[in-house]
């Protein structure tokens, strides 16, 4: 099977890189007086999000041969549905990952949305559920616990397929009464549904719902074990062959190895001290068991040994919450371990990088070839051939 590679929407902002002072527990960059993980005047350098810059990312993700972007969603982020929405008008071929937290809107109403997205899309919608965590859930007004948001996550998604059937849809459980629910037209194609967690409250909805399972990238042999677990949620649920797995890096790829570390031990300088135990601090208190695995790949210091498996590097978890490793080195390493990836199971890869918007051209123009070459991806769109062929 082939790899799909995906790349990231920066719709909280963009920086290169992080400055002094501005580092939080969700890689948002305040003022030195701001709130951690509340915008509030932003740095020198610090690209803002308006749909002209977004609308870059975007349009250049389309030319280098992405499949989709992540539009993520949260409190210190644009919209996810928004803006994936006004994109869809800037791209030709590009999907949109949009991720959405089921808790917060009617199951229903997502369904619609999802399905209107879809055919004014022209059939490039993708879905990523996030149930969310106790730091942020709280912001919106949802008080439930871990295991209460992923059965809530359970009944949303049954509701939501059920909506997408194109028949009157009744449902009645813990969380949701739903009566002869209905809309326009059902999506056509139906969203594939990305989902992640790594609790056991996650796994078995993973196993029920996912059509791909996304992990943070953790070093292969964990990601395995990872794999291994939800599979066999899958299998109990009878899915075992519909289900695949994406993992998320961010990435610094350069023509050398030592230019790809460099590009790492920039970014490593640019911390300060006291704000990585600022964050570390507050990623500690984190209840999210995908949050405590990527925390346990470092210590809390940049002194540490970071690399913490062949061109695998925990540095930017120094940083930042969730996403918290990167993939460094030539464009020949980077692809080996996408292809090391691949052959535990990995089918679809979603990375980032700083600034986002450079990092796209490195990786596209580089990586994407070297992957194309060796069997891993489809054959190149017509106006990429050329591109492809002079990185032969």
């Amino acid at each position: 099977m082939s790899i799909s590679l995906h790349w990231f929407l920066t719709s909280s902002g963009d920086i290169r890189p992080i400055p002094r002072g501005a580092a939080t527990a969700h890689g948002v960059f305040p003022s030195a007086g701001g709130t951690a993980g509340i915008p509030g005047a932003r740095p020198a350098g610090f690209r803002e999000p308006d749909i002209e810059y977004l609308a870059q990312q975007a349009r250049a993700a389309d030319a280098l041969g992405f499949t989709a972007v992540l539009t993520p969603t949260g409190t210190v982020c644009e919209d996810a549905w928004l803006t994936a929405a006004a994109l869809a008008r800037e791209t030709e071929r590009l999907k949109f990952l949009v991720a959405f937290r089921p808790g917060l809107m009617s199951p229903t109403l997502s369904a619609q949305m999802a399905a209107t997205l879809q055919r004014q899309s022209r059939g490039r919608l993708l879905l990523n559920v996030v149930t969310g965590d106790d730091h942020e859930q709280p912001r919106f007004g949802d008080w439930l616990t871990k295991d209460e948001r992923y059965a809530r996550t359970d009944e949303f998604l049954q509701i939501v397929k059920g909506v997408w059937s194109g028949e009157p849809y009744s449902f009645e459980g813990e969380h949701y009464r739903i009566r002869e629910a209905g809309i326009l037209a059902a999506p056509d194609p139906v969203p594939p549904l990305y989902f992640g967690g790594s609790s056991d409250a996650a796994l078995p909805v993973a196993g029920r719902h996912a059509d791909v399972y996304l992990t943070w990238g953790e070093p292969p042999a964990q990601a395995k074990e990872k794999i291994d677990r939800v599979r066999a949620e899958a299998e109990q649920a009878g899915r075992g062959d519909r289900i695949r797995f994406g993992i998320r890096f961010h990435v610094f790829t350069r023509d050398t190895s030592a230019d790809a570390w460099a590009e790492a031990q920039r970014f490593l300088d640019a911390l300060d001290p006291e704000d990585i135990r600022r964050t570390q601090e507050l990623l500690h208190r984190n209840t999210s068991v995908g949050q405590q695995r990527m925390l346990a790949l470092h210590g809390d210091s940049k002194d540490d040994n970071l690399e913490i498996y062949p061109n695998v590097w925990a540095g930017i978890g120094l940083a930042r919450g969730h996403a918290g490793t990167a993939l460094v080195g030539s464009h020949e390493e980077v692809a080996d371990r996408i292809e090391e990836y691949h052959r535990i199971g990995i089918d679809e890869f979603i990375f980032s990088g700083y600034p986002n918007l450079e990092e796209s051209y490195w990786f596209g123009e580089n990586v994407i070839p070297l992957l194309r070459n060796r069997g891993l991806l489809d054959a190149a769109p017509d106006d990429l051939r050329a591109l492809a062929d002079t990185q032969a």
